[in-house]
């Protein structure tokens, strides 16, 4: 076997691994491979990021790091509380109602600083959290769905995945009432995190995978019943 024939034989050979022939044909599209690696980045970071949040549950000061995580998820940090608590709750179930109300206040009031920076520093400070997030057609759907439902939308986005830190900040951007905010801030947020910490205390590890997976489904379940509870209102009117 000459010299050709030997190249030709290893390139059908490496060509049936899996993976490499894509390799081969993108190699020279870096348009194509660039996308990957910035998505490919993004999630480890995120991933990085998520592990950092969980390793506090393993520390003494993890009602701390609970109270702060709620507290800056409502204005620009990216995780979810709900990953603190759930791992906090399955550790100690017993103290499940401390730490849902400690997640609730902390996050009610970083909700409130959140407020404040759409109120008073929107353009030195809001709309930078807003364009990290590349939230600015959210901001202005969250507009549009204000003017339309009014506090039915903040409800929905204080208990879904709905970023909140963005509702949060457009609440005070365009003044809405403040106790109203706070309030339905409070029921909203409370309704979730006691939601999550009261099921892990009910049925255990078992049901945390569940709710990791599902979370936006049983959200939209909770806004359905939301939804119903305020027309039944408006008929009994």
């Amino acid at each position: 076997m000459n010299d050709s024939e030997k190249r030709r034989t290893s390139e059908e050979r490496a060509a049936s691994v899996p993976g490499v022939e894509e390799a081969r044909l993108t190699r020279g599209l870096p348009f194509v491979r660039l996308p990957r690696l910035v998505v490919a980045r993004l999630r480890a970071g995120m991933r990085r990021l998520y592990d950092w949040t969980l390793r506090w549950a393993r520390t003494p000061q993890a009602m701390l790091a609970l109270f702060l995580v709620a507290f800056a998820e409502s204005s620009f940090f990216p995780i979810p509380p709900d990953a603190l608590l759930i791992a906090m709750v399955v550790a100690t179930p017993r103290r499940f109602l401390r730490y849902a109300t400690v997640c609730t206040l902390g996050s009610v009031l970083g909700g409130a600083f959140g407020y404040l920076i759409g109120y008073a520093f929107m353009e030195a400070l809001g709309w930078r959290i807003i364009d990290l997030y590349n939230a600015r057609a959210l901001w202005t759907e969250f507009q549009a769905k204000y003017r339309a439902y009014g506090l039915l939308f903040l409800a929905t986005a204080a208990f879904t995945p709905i970023p909140y830190k963005v509702a949060t900040i457009a609440s005070g951007a365009t003044r809405l009432d403040f106790l109203a905010f706070v309030l339905v801030s409070s029921l909203g947020r409370g309704a979730r995190f006691f939601l999550v910490a009261g099921l892990l205390r009910l049925f255990g590890e078992p049901i945390r995978a569940f709710i990791e997976r599902y979370f936006d489904l049983l959200s939209l379940l909770f806004v359905l019943l939301l939804v119903a509870g305020f027309l039944v209102l408006g008929y009994l009117r």
